[in-house]
Protein backbone atom coordinates (compact mmCIF):
# COMPACT_ATOMS: atom_id res chain seq x y z
CA UNK A 1 0.00 0.00 0.00
CA UNK A 2 1.33 3.68 -0.71
CA UNK A 3 1.37 6.28 1.76
CA UNK A 4 -1.49 7.73 0.53
CA UNK A 5 -3.38 4.91 1.18
CA UNK A 6 -2.30 4.42 4.82
CA UNK A 7 -2.52 8.18 5.90
CA UNK A 8 -6.19 7.92 6.57
CA UNK A 9 -5.82 5.31 8.35
CA UNK A 10 -2.94 6.95 10.77
CA UNK A 11 -4.85 9.99 10.81
CA UNK A 12 -7.70 8.33 12.34
CA UNK A 13 -5.94 7.00 14.80
CA UNK A 14 -3.98 9.91 15.61
CA UNK A 15 -6.00 13.06 14.47
CA UNK A 16 -3.53 16.31 14.43
CA UNK A 17 -0.39 14.88 13.55
CA UNK A 18 2.03 16.74 11.71
CA UNK A 19 4.26 15.71 8.71
CA UNK A 20 7.22 15.20 10.84
CA UNK A 21 5.36 12.68 13.11
CA UNK A 22 3.74 11.45 10.06
CA UNK A 23 6.96 10.29 8.77
CA UNK A 24 8.26 8.69 11.66
CA UNK A 25 4.76 6.86 12.87
CA UNK A 26 3.86 5.50 9.11
CA UNK A 27 7.75 4.35 8.51
CA UNK A 28 7.39 5.96 4.89
CA UNK A 29 10.00 8.76 4.16
CA UNK A 30 9.65 12.37 3.34
CA UNK A 31 9.54 12.49 0.40
CA UNK A 32 6.72 10.31 0.57
CA UNK A 33 4.44 11.59 3.28
CA UNK A 34 4.48 15.25 2.32
CA UNK A 35 3.15 14.90 -1.29
CA UNK A 36 0.32 12.72 0.18
CA UNK A 37 -0.53 14.81 3.29
CA UNK A 38 -0.91 17.86 0.31
CA UNK A 39 -2.94 15.54 -1.89
CA UNK A 40 -5.16 14.47 1.06
CA UNK A 41 -5.84 17.87 1.96
CA UNK A 42 -6.59 18.90 -1.72
CA UNK A 43 -9.04 16.22 -2.41
CA UNK A 44 -10.72 17.45 0.79
CA UNK A 45 -10.55 14.46 2.85
CA UNK A 46 -8.13 16.26 5.32
CA UNK A 47 -7.35 19.70 6.72
CA UNK A 48 -4.35 21.23 8.46
CA UNK A 49 -4.09 23.88 11.30
CA UNK A 50 -1.15 26.11 12.62
CA UNK A 51 0.23 25.16 15.90
CA UNK A 52 3.01 26.18 17.98
CA UNK A 53 3.63 26.32 21.27
CA UNK A 54 6.98 26.94 24.34
CA UNK A 55 7.87 23.50 23.34
CA UNK A 56 7.07 23.10 19.78
CA UNK A 57 8.32 24.68 17.07
CA UNK A 58 5.66 26.49 14.52
CA UNK A 59 4.52 23.68 12.22
CA UNK A 60 1.11 22.24 10.81
CA UNK A 61 -1.23 19.83 12.29
CA UNK A 62 -3.43 17.47 10.31
CA UNK A 63 -6.65 15.94 10.46
CA UNK A 64 -9.67 13.90 8.57
CA UNK A 65 -12.57 16.22 7.17
CA UNK A 66 -15.87 14.55 7.70
CA UNK A 67 -15.59 13.21 3.70
CA UNK A 68 -12.32 11.80 4.76
CA UNK A 69 -14.06 9.57 7.70
CA UNK A 70 -16.82 8.78 5.50
CA UNK A 71 -14.23 7.73 2.85
CA UNK A 72 -11.73 5.37 5.48
CA UNK A 73 -14.89 3.80 6.75
CA UNK A 74 -15.89 2.83 3.34
CA UNK A 75 -12.76 0.80 2.80
CA UNK A 76 -12.64 -0.40 6.35
CA UNK A 77 -16.09 -1.99 5.59
CA UNK A 78 -17.61 0.22 8.47
CA UNK A 79 -20.81 2.11 8.87
CA UNK A 80 -19.87 5.90 9.62
CA UNK A 81 -21.09 5.67 13.29
CA UNK A 82 -18.92 2.39 13.79
CA UNK A 83 -16.14 4.36 12.19
CA UNK A 84 -16.59 7.81 14.98
CA UNK A 85 -16.52 5.21 17.64
CA UNK A 86 -13.95 3.08 16.43
CA UNK A 87 -11.47 6.34 16.39
CA UNK A 88 -11.30 9.42 17.98
CA UNK A 89 -12.59 11.21 14.66
CA UNK A 90 -16.07 12.47 15.67
CA UNK A 91 -16.84 16.49 16.98
CA UNK A 92 -16.99 15.62 20.54
CA UNK A 93 -13.09 14.13 20.48
CA UNK A 94 -11.97 16.70 17.77
CA UNK A 95 -13.17 18.98 20.04
CA UNK A 96 -11.14 17.28 23.34
CA UNK A 97 -8.20 16.83 21.11
CA UNK A 98 -8.35 20.73 20.31
CA UNK A 99 -8.80 21.70 24.06
CA UNK A 100 -5.63 19.51 24.90
CA UNK A 101 -3.76 20.45 21.44
CA UNK A 102 -0.58 21.62 23.30
CA UNK A 103 -0.27 18.40 25.57
CA UNK A 104 -1.34 16.23 22.27
CA UNK A 105 1.56 17.70 20.46
CA UNK A 106 4.51 16.85 22.78
CA UNK A 107 3.21 12.93 23.15
CA UNK A 108 2.80 12.85 19.43
CA UNK A 109 6.80 14.00 19.43
CA UNK A 110 7.51 11.23 22.28
CA UNK A 111 5.47 8.59 20.43
CA UNK A 112 7.33 9.79 16.97
CA UNK A 113 10.71 9.35 19.19
CA UNK A 114 9.91 6.02 20.69
CA UNK A 115 9.05 4.82 16.67
CA UNK A 116 12.42 5.47 16.00
CA UNK A 117 13.05 3.04 18.39
CA UNK A 118 10.54 0.30 18.21
CA UNK A 119 8.12 0.46 14.78
CA UNK A 120 5.61 -0.43 13.91
CA UNK A 121 3.48 0.70 16.60
CA UNK A 122 -0.06 1.37 17.61
CA UNK A 123 -1.19 4.57 19.05
CA UNK A 124 -4.43 4.82 21.35
CA UNK A 125 -6.03 8.34 23.20
CA UNK A 126 -8.04 7.92 25.84
CA UNK A 127 -10.69 10.80 26.92
CA UNK A 128 -10.52 9.95 31.15
CA UNK A 129 -9.23 7.83 33.22
CA UNK A 130 -5.48 8.30 34.49
CA UNK A 131 -3.46 7.27 31.25
CA UNK A 132 -3.36 10.00 28.50
CA UNK A 133 -2.36 7.88 25.39
CA UNK A 134 -1.09 3.92 25.09
CA UNK A 135 1.56 2.63 22.81
CA UNK A 136 1.43 -0.99 21.75
CA UNK A 137 5.06 -2.08 21.08
CA UNK A 138 6.13 -5.37 18.77
CA UNK A 139 6.18 -8.37 21.14
CA UNK A 140 2.57 -7.58 22.79
CA UNK A 141 4.93 -4.73 24.74
CA UNK A 142 2.48 -1.91 26.31
CA UNK A 143 3.67 1.82 27.15
CA UNK A 144 1.03 4.09 28.93
CA UNK A 145 2.20 7.75 28.76
CA UNK A 146 1.09 10.29 31.81
CA UNK A 147 1.55 14.04 31.22
CA UNK A 148 1.17 16.34 34.81
CA UNK A 149 0.57 19.61 33.34
CA UNK A 150 1.69 22.68 34.80
CA UNK A 151 -2.25 23.87 35.79
CA UNK A 152 -2.80 20.58 38.00
CA UNK A 153 -3.40 20.39 41.52
CA UNK A 154 -1.12 18.59 43.68
CA UNK A 155 -4.25 16.57 45.02
CA UNK A 156 -6.75 15.59 42.16
CA UNK A 157 -3.38 14.61 40.20
CA UNK A 158 -2.24 12.26 43.32
CA UNK A 159 -5.76 11.16 42.76
CA UNK A 160 -4.84 9.98 39.74
CA UNK A 161 -1.73 8.54 40.09
CA UNK A 162 -3.20 6.06 42.61
CA UNK A 163 -5.43 5.18 39.81
CA UNK A 164 -2.70 4.70 37.51
CA UNK A 165 -1.03 2.58 40.03
CA UNK A 166 -4.35 0.12 41.29
CA UNK A 167 -5.63 -0.02 37.60
CA UNK A 168 -4.56 -2.24 34.19
CA UNK A 169 -0.73 -3.55 34.35
CA UNK A 170 1.31 -1.50 31.31
CA UNK A 171 5.07 -2.91 30.75
CA UNK A 172 5.68 0.56 31.71
CA UNK A 173 4.91 3.59 32.38
CA UNK A 174 6.14 7.01 30.87
CA UNK A 175 5.16 10.03 32.70
CA UNK A 176 6.19 13.93 32.12
CA UNK A 177 6.26 16.81 34.36
CA UNK A 178 7.00 20.61 34.18
CA UNK A 179 9.39 20.77 36.60
CA UNK A 180 12.17 18.93 38.31
CA UNK A 181 10.50 19.34 41.89
CA UNK A 182 6.99 17.96 40.26
CA UNK A 183 9.18 14.89 38.73
CA UNK A 184 10.98 13.99 42.02
CA UNK A 185 7.35 14.04 43.67
CA UNK A 186 6.23 12.18 41.17
CA UNK A 187 9.14 9.33 41.60
CA UNK A 188 8.12 9.41 45.31
CA UNK A 189 4.37 8.57 44.25
CA UNK A 190 5.49 6.05 41.85
CA UNK A 191 7.82 3.60 43.29
CA UNK A 192 5.21 1.22 44.18
CA UNK A 193 3.69 0.84 40.90
CA UNK A 194 2.95 -2.48 39.56
CA UNK A 195 5.35 -1.72 36.03
CA UNK A 196 8.39 0.14 36.00
CA UNK A 197 7.86 3.79 35.82
CA UNK A 198 10.34 6.03 33.69
CA UNK A 199 10.26 9.64 34.19
CA UNK A 200 10.82 12.51 32.49
CA UNK A 201 10.89 16.29 31.93
CA UNK A 202 8.75 17.42 29.37
CA UNK A 203 10.43 20.02 27.88
CA UNK A 204 13.28 17.27 27.38
CA UNK A 205 10.80 14.87 25.95
CA UNK A 206 9.77 17.37 23.42
CA UNK A 207 12.61 17.80 21.89
CA UNK A 208 14.88 14.96 22.33
CA UNK A 209 15.31 11.89 20.15
CA UNK A 210 15.58 8.39 20.98
CA UNK A 211 19.10 8.48 21.87
CA UNK A 212 19.03 11.38 24.90
CA UNK A 213 19.96 10.37 28.26
CA UNK A 214 16.71 12.40 29.69
CA UNK A 215 14.75 9.64 31.62
CA UNK A 216 15.38 7.87 34.99
CA UNK A 217 13.65 5.27 36.60
CA UNK A 218 10.91 6.00 39.58
CA UNK A 219 13.24 4.40 42.23
CA UNK A 220 16.69 6.10 40.97
CA UNK A 221 19.04 5.15 38.46
CA UNK A 222 21.27 6.67 36.01
CA UNK A 223 19.88 8.72 32.97
CA UNK A 224 18.70 6.67 30.13
CA UNK A 225 17.78 6.74 26.45
CA UNK A 226 14.72 5.74 24.76
CA UNK A 227 16.33 2.86 23.22
CA UNK A 228 17.52 1.71 26.95
CA UNK A 229 14.31 2.25 28.21
CA UNK A 230 12.15 0.31 25.46
CA UNK A 231 14.74 -2.53 26.19
CA UNK A 232 13.13 -2.97 29.94
CA UNK A 233 9.42 -2.64 28.93
CA UNK A 234 8.10 -6.07 29.26
CA UNK A 235 4.53 -7.77 28.23
CA UNK A 236 1.59 -5.90 29.92
CA UNK A 237 -2.62 -6.96 30.27
CA UNK A 238 -4.86 -6.53 28.01
CA UNK A 239 -4.67 -3.12 26.69
CA UNK A 240 -7.52 -1.48 27.88
CA UNK A 241 -10.74 -0.02 25.79
CA UNK A 242 -11.45 3.71 26.45
CA UNK A 243 -15.33 4.08 26.87
CA UNK A 244 -16.80 4.93 23.47
CA UNK A 245 -18.86 7.66 23.18
CA UNK A 246 -22.65 7.81 23.67
CA UNK A 247 -23.80 10.19 20.80
CA UNK A 248 -21.39 10.61 18.14
CA UNK A 249 -21.43 13.22 15.23
CA UNK A 250 -19.36 13.90 12.09
CA UNK A 251 -16.66 16.78 12.24
CA UNK A 252 -17.37 20.35 11.06
CA UNK A 253 -14.80 22.09 9.04
CA UNK A 254 -12.00 23.60 10.71
CA UNK A 255 -11.99 27.41 10.68
CA UNK A 256 -9.09 29.57 9.51
CA UNK A 257 -6.77 30.61 12.20
CA UNK A 258 -7.55 33.95 13.74
CA UNK A 259 -10.64 34.14 11.76
CA UNK A 260 -13.63 35.65 13.75
CA UNK A 261 -16.81 33.25 15.57
CA UNK A 262 -14.33 30.13 16.40
CA UNK A 263 -15.21 28.82 19.83
CA UNK A 264 -12.98 29.03 22.99
CA UNK A 265 -12.03 25.56 22.66
CA UNK A 266 -10.65 26.37 19.44
CA UNK A 267 -7.88 28.75 21.15
CA UNK A 268 -4.88 26.11 21.42
CA UNK A 269 -4.01 26.76 17.96
CA UNK A 270 -5.06 30.41 17.57
CA UNK A 271 -2.79 30.96 19.99
CA UNK A 272 1.07 32.42 19.90
CA UNK A 273 3.69 30.85 22.34
CA UNK A 274 4.16 34.31 23.77
CA UNK A 275 0.38 34.29 24.28
CA UNK A 276 0.64 30.60 25.77
CA UNK A 277 3.37 31.91 27.71
CA UNK A 278 1.32 35.20 29.37
CA UNK A 279 -1.07 33.19 30.10
CA UNK A 280 0.79 30.19 32.12
CA UNK A 281 2.42 32.98 34.07
CA UNK A 282 -0.73 35.22 35.06
CA UNK A 283 -2.25 31.45 36.17
CA UNK A 284 0.90 31.52 38.14
CA UNK A 285 0.31 35.01 39.64
CA UNK A 286 -2.90 36.53 39.47
CA UNK A 287 -3.42 39.98 40.77
CA UNK A 288 0.28 41.15 38.96
CA UNK A 289 0.66 45.02 37.92
CA UNK A 290 1.79 45.03 34.46
CA UNK A 291 5.66 46.54 35.16
CA UNK A 292 5.80 43.19 37.48
CA UNK A 293 4.57 41.24 34.88
CA UNK A 294 6.60 42.47 32.15
CA UNK A 295 9.91 41.84 34.21
CA UNK A 296 9.01 38.73 35.48
CA UNK A 297 8.89 37.57 31.28
CA UNK A 298 11.28 39.40 29.96
CA UNK A 299 9.36 40.98 27.88
CA UNK A 300 9.09 45.54 27.40
CA UNK A 301 6.39 47.83 28.10
CA UNK A 302 5.31 47.51 23.82
CA UNK A 303 5.80 44.45 23.69
CA UNK A 304 3.64 43.41 26.25
CA UNK A 305 0.76 45.84 25.84
CA UNK A 306 0.10 44.07 22.49
CA UNK A 307 0.15 40.90 23.95
CA UNK A 308 -2.41 42.20 26.18
CA UNK A 309 -4.33 44.17 23.95
CA UNK A 310 -4.78 40.87 22.30
CA UNK A 311 -5.84 38.21 25.06
CA UNK A 312 -8.07 41.26 26.29
CA UNK A 313 -9.98 41.09 22.92
CA UNK A 314 -10.13 37.07 23.05
CA UNK A 315 -11.80 37.84 26.73
CA UNK A 316 -8.89 35.80 28.61
CA UNK A 317 -7.57 38.50 30.43
CA UNK A 318 -8.88 41.31 32.41
CA UNK A 319 -7.36 44.32 33.96
CA UNK A 320 -9.64 45.08 37.77
CA UNK A 321 -9.18 47.97 39.71
CA UNK A 322 -7.97 51.61 39.34
CA UNK A 323 -4.36 50.47 38.97
CA UNK A 324 -5.08 47.39 36.21
CA UNK A 325 -3.87 44.40 38.31
CA UNK A 326 -4.21 41.26 36.09
CA UNK A 327 -5.79 38.19 36.32
CA UNK A 328 -7.34 35.59 34.07
CA UNK A 329 -10.71 35.22 33.08
CA UNK A 330 -12.67 32.13 33.68
CA UNK A 331 -12.87 31.34 29.93
CA UNK A 332 -8.76 31.55 30.43
CA UNK A 333 -8.66 29.38 33.70
CA UNK A 334 -10.72 26.98 31.88
CA UNK A 335 -8.47 26.71 28.94
CA UNK A 336 -5.53 25.94 31.23
CA UNK A 337 -7.61 23.20 32.86
CA UNK A 338 -8.92 21.59 30.39
CA UNK A 339 -5.43 21.74 28.63
CA UNK A 340 -3.67 19.34 31.43
CA UNK A 341 -7.04 17.81 32.40
CA UNK A 342 -7.68 19.41 35.71
CA UNK A 343 -11.14 20.27 36.79
CA UNK A 344 -12.11 23.47 35.41
CA UNK A 345 -15.03 23.86 37.78
CA UNK A 346 -12.47 23.63 40.57
CA UNK A 347 -9.60 25.88 38.88
CA UNK A 348 -12.64 28.41 38.76
CA UNK A 349 -13.78 28.18 42.47
CA UNK A 350 -10.45 28.64 43.23
CA UNK A 351 -8.75 30.62 40.99
CA UNK A 352 -11.50 33.49 39.79
CA UNK A 353 -11.25 36.77 39.99
CA UNK A 354 -14.69 38.00 38.87
CA UNK A 355 -17.08 39.67 41.07
CA UNK A 356 -19.95 38.44 42.74
CA UNK A 357 -21.80 42.07 41.86
CA UNK A 358 -20.21 43.64 38.82
CA UNK A 359 -21.76 47.02 39.78
CA UNK A 360 -20.10 47.00 43.76
CA UNK A 361 -16.44 48.16 43.90
CA UNK A 362 -13.49 45.48 43.64
CA UNK A 363 -12.90 44.51 47.04
CA UNK A 364 -11.49 40.95 48.38
CA UNK A 365 -15.17 40.53 49.76
CA UNK A 366 -16.89 40.40 46.28
CA UNK A 367 -14.12 38.01 43.93
CA UNK A 368 -15.32 34.75 43.94
CA UNK A 369 -12.59 32.18 43.86
CA UNK A 370 -11.58 31.71 47.55
CA UNK A 371 -7.87 31.43 46.46
CA UNK A 372 -7.69 34.69 43.88
CA UNK A 373 -9.37 36.03 47.36
CA UNK A 374 -7.02 36.06 49.57
CA UNK A 375 -4.75 37.18 47.14
CA UNK A 376 -6.22 40.18 47.20
CA UNK A 377 -7.24 40.62 50.71
CA UNK A 378 -3.47 40.83 51.80
CA UNK A 379 -2.82 42.70 48.31
CA UNK A 380 0.07 44.26 49.31
CA UNK A 381 2.00 41.68 50.30
CA UNK A 382 1.40 39.92 47.31
CA UNK A 383 2.47 43.11 45.23
CA UNK A 384 5.89 43.05 47.59
CA UNK A 385 6.42 38.98 46.69
CA UNK A 386 5.99 40.34 43.01
CA UNK A 387 8.23 43.06 42.92
CA UNK A 388 10.90 40.87 44.77
CA UNK A 389 10.59 38.11 42.08
CA UNK A 390 10.47 40.75 38.96
CA UNK A 391 13.94 42.76 40.28
CA UNK A 392 15.24 39.03 41.00
CA UNK A 393 14.52 38.07 37.33
CA UNK A 394 15.57 41.67 36.15
CA UNK A 395 19.18 40.91 38.04
CA UNK A 396 19.43 37.67 36.93
CA UNK A 397 18.79 37.77 33.33
CA UNK A 398 21.65 41.26 33.62
CA UNK A 399 24.01 38.98 35.08
CA UNK A 400 23.45 36.02 32.59
CA UNK A 401 22.20 33.62 35.30
CA UNK A 402 19.02 31.52 34.39
CA UNK A 403 15.60 32.13 35.41
CA UNK A 404 14.94 28.12 35.52
CA UNK A 405 11.89 28.70 37.86
CA UNK A 406 9.39 30.64 39.90
CA UNK A 407 6.54 29.10 41.67
CA UNK A 408 3.85 31.06 43.26
CA UNK A 409 2.94 29.89 47.36
CA UNK A 410 0.57 27.30 46.16
CA UNK A 411 3.19 25.36 43.94
CA UNK A 412 6.03 26.50 46.40
CA UNK A 413 4.46 24.20 49.80
CA UNK A 414 6.30 20.95 50.44
CA UNK A 415 4.74 18.51 52.42
CA UNK A 416 6.51 16.02 54.50
CA UNK A 417 6.56 13.47 57.68
CA UNK A 418 8.56 14.54 60.61
CA UNK A 419 8.07 12.33 64.21
CA UNK A 420 5.72 10.64 62.51
CA UNK A 421 3.41 13.20 61.93
CA UNK A 422 2.95 15.26 58.53
CA UNK A 423 4.20 18.60 58.04
CA UNK A 424 4.50 21.30 55.57
CA UNK A 425 6.32 24.57 54.77
CA UNK A 426 4.58 27.02 52.95
CA UNK A 427 6.58 29.81 51.18
CA UNK A 428 5.58 32.82 49.43
CA UNK A 429 7.85 31.67 46.73
CA UNK A 430 10.25 29.27 45.59
CA UNK A 431 13.33 29.84 43.04
CA UNK A 432 15.45 28.19 41.29
CA UNK A 433 18.81 30.07 39.28
CA UNK A 434 21.07 28.51 37.35
CA UNK A 435 24.72 30.07 35.67
CA UNK A 436 27.42 27.99 33.70
CA UNK A 437 25.40 24.32 34.98
CA UNK A 438 25.99 25.58 38.53
CA UNK A 439 21.90 25.62 40.24
CA UNK A 440 21.06 27.62 43.25
CA UNK A 441 17.38 27.11 45.11
CA UNK A 442 15.39 29.55 47.66
CA UNK A 443 12.08 29.68 49.55
CA UNK A 444 10.95 33.35 49.84
CA UNK A 445 9.48 34.32 52.66
CA UNK A 446 8.16 37.88 52.98
CA UNK A 447 6.97 39.06 56.79
CA UNK A 448 5.15 41.68 57.46
CA UNK A 449 3.62 40.60 60.77
CA UNK A 450 6.17 38.45 62.30
CA UNK A 451 7.36 41.21 64.42
CA UNK A 452 6.92 39.62 68.10
CA UNK A 453 9.70 37.12 69.05
CA UNK A 454 7.20 34.28 69.75
CA UNK A 455 5.61 34.62 66.21
CA UNK A 456 9.09 34.46 64.55
CA UNK A 457 9.92 32.02 66.50
CA UNK A 458 6.09 29.91 65.02
CA UNK A 459 7.07 31.07 61.47
CA UNK A 460 10.48 29.47 61.92
CA UNK A 461 9.75 26.48 63.04
CA UNK A 462 8.17 23.96 60.00
CA UNK A 463 11.78 25.23 58.43
CA UNK A 464 13.49 23.79 61.09
CA UNK A 465 11.39 20.56 60.83
CA UNK A 466 11.87 20.71 57.22
CA UNK A 467 15.58 20.95 57.16
CA UNK A 468 16.00 18.17 59.90
CA UNK A 469 15.47 15.57 57.21
CA UNK A 470 16.71 14.83 53.60
CA UNK A 471 13.70 16.20 52.07
CA UNK A 472 15.00 19.40 50.81
CA UNK A 473 17.37 17.31 49.05
CA UNK A 474 15.27 14.91 48.29
CA UNK A 475 12.52 17.77 46.78
CA UNK A 476 15.37 19.76 45.07
CA UNK A 477 18.57 17.67 44.40
CA UNK A 478 20.14 20.66 46.73
CA UNK A 479 19.02 22.34 49.82
CA UNK A 480 17.56 25.45 49.04
CA UNK A 481 18.45 28.50 50.91
CA UNK A 482 15.54 30.04 52.70
CA UNK A 483 15.21 34.33 52.08
CA UNK A 484 13.42 36.27 54.58
CA UNK A 485 12.78 39.78 53.76
CA UNK A 486 10.60 41.95 56.32
CA UNK A 487 9.53 45.50 56.13
CA UNK A 488 11.60 47.36 58.71
CA UNK A 489 15.33 46.81 59.50
CA UNK A 490 14.61 46.28 63.26
CA UNK A 491 12.45 43.68 62.81
CA UNK A 492 15.28 41.90 60.36
CA UNK A 493 17.28 42.14 63.30
CA UNK A 494 15.50 40.37 66.18
CA UNK A 495 14.67 37.92 63.73
CA UNK A 496 18.70 37.12 63.17
CA UNK A 497 18.46 36.79 67.12
CA UNK A 498 15.37 34.50 67.20
CA UNK A 499 17.31 32.32 64.30
CA UNK A 500 20.15 32.13 66.08
CA UNK A 501 18.74 30.79 69.52
CA UNK A 502 16.57 28.16 67.39
CA UNK A 503 19.26 26.94 65.10
CA UNK A 504 21.66 26.68 68.32
CA UNK A 505 18.10 24.75 70.09
CA UNK A 506 17.56 22.34 67.47
CA UNK A 507 20.98 21.76 65.92
CA UNK A 508 19.96 22.05 62.08
CA UNK A 509 21.69 23.10 59.25
CA UNK A 510 19.66 25.46 58.28
CA UNK A 511 20.88 27.70 55.42
CA UNK A 512 18.92 31.18 56.30
CA UNK A 513 19.53 34.73 54.69
CA UNK A 514 18.02 37.57 56.05
CA UNK A 515 17.88 40.98 54.55
CA UNK A 516 14.61 44.19 54.78
CA UNK A 517 12.94 45.89 51.80
CA UNK A 518 15.32 48.97 51.68
CA UNK A 519 18.42 46.93 51.68
CA UNK A 520 16.35 44.91 48.83
CA UNK A 521 15.32 48.13 46.77
CA UNK A 522 18.75 49.66 47.40
CA UNK A 523 20.94 46.17 46.90
CA UNK A 524 18.84 44.15 44.75
CA UNK A 525 17.85 40.35 45.33
CA UNK A 526 20.96 38.95 44.28
CA UNK A 527 22.94 41.80 45.84
CA UNK A 528 25.22 41.76 48.87
CA UNK A 529 22.41 43.22 51.29
CA UNK A 530 21.82 40.13 53.33
CA UNK A 531 22.69 38.73 56.60
CA UNK A 532 23.80 35.26 57.06
CA UNK A 533 22.53 33.38 60.67
CA UNK A 534 25.61 32.20 62.59
CA UNK A 535 25.60 28.80 62.27
CA UNK A 536 23.23 28.53 60.09
CA UNK A 537 25.83 27.24 56.78
CA UNK A 538 24.76 29.94 54.18
CA UNK A 539 25.87 29.59 51.07
CA UNK A 540 27.06 32.69 48.82
CA UNK A 541 24.81 33.61 46.51
CA UNK A 542 25.11 32.26 42.60
CA UNK A 543 27.57 34.82 41.72
CA UNK A 544 30.04 33.76 44.77
CA UNK A 545 29.93 36.98 46.59
CA UNK A 546 29.44 36.67 50.28
CA UNK A 547 26.54 38.10 51.60
CA UNK A 548 27.48 41.12 54.10
CA UNK A 549 26.37 42.68 57.30
CA UNK A 550 23.59 45.05 56.96
CA UNK A 551 25.86 47.92 58.01
CA UNK A 552 28.35 47.49 55.27
CA UNK A 553 25.62 46.25 52.49
CA UNK A 554 25.64 50.08 50.85
CA UNK A 555 29.33 50.38 51.24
Amino acid sequence: MSAAGELPRLLAEMPFLDRLEAVALSGWSRGAVYPAMAALEEEGLAASLPHASGLIAPTRRYALTASGVGRLAGEAGLAVEDALRAWPVSARARRVLLERLDAVAVLYRLAAAIAGAAWPLRYRWYRAGPVDAALALPGERTLALVRQGPATERTAFAKRLWRLREGPRFGAFLLLAPDAVRLRGLARRMRAAKAITFLALERDAAAAGASARIWRTASGSPALSLDEVLALVGPGDAWPEGRPLARVALPAPLPHAGGGGAPPWMLPYRLTPAEKRLLDALARWPWIAREHLGALLGLGRTRLSGLLHRLEGLGLVRAHGPDGRLALSEDALTLLARRDRAAAADARRRWSAEPFDPEAPLTWRNVRGRRSRQLLRNLAHTSAVHGFLAVLAEQARAEGREVVQLDPPHRASRYFRHDGALHSVHPDAFGLLRREGKPWAFFLEWERRAVRPSTMAARFAPYLRYYASQRPTDDHGLRPDVLVVFEDELAAHHFLGVARREIARGGVDLPILVSHRALIEREGPLGRGWAAVAGGAARPFPDERAPRPFGDAAG
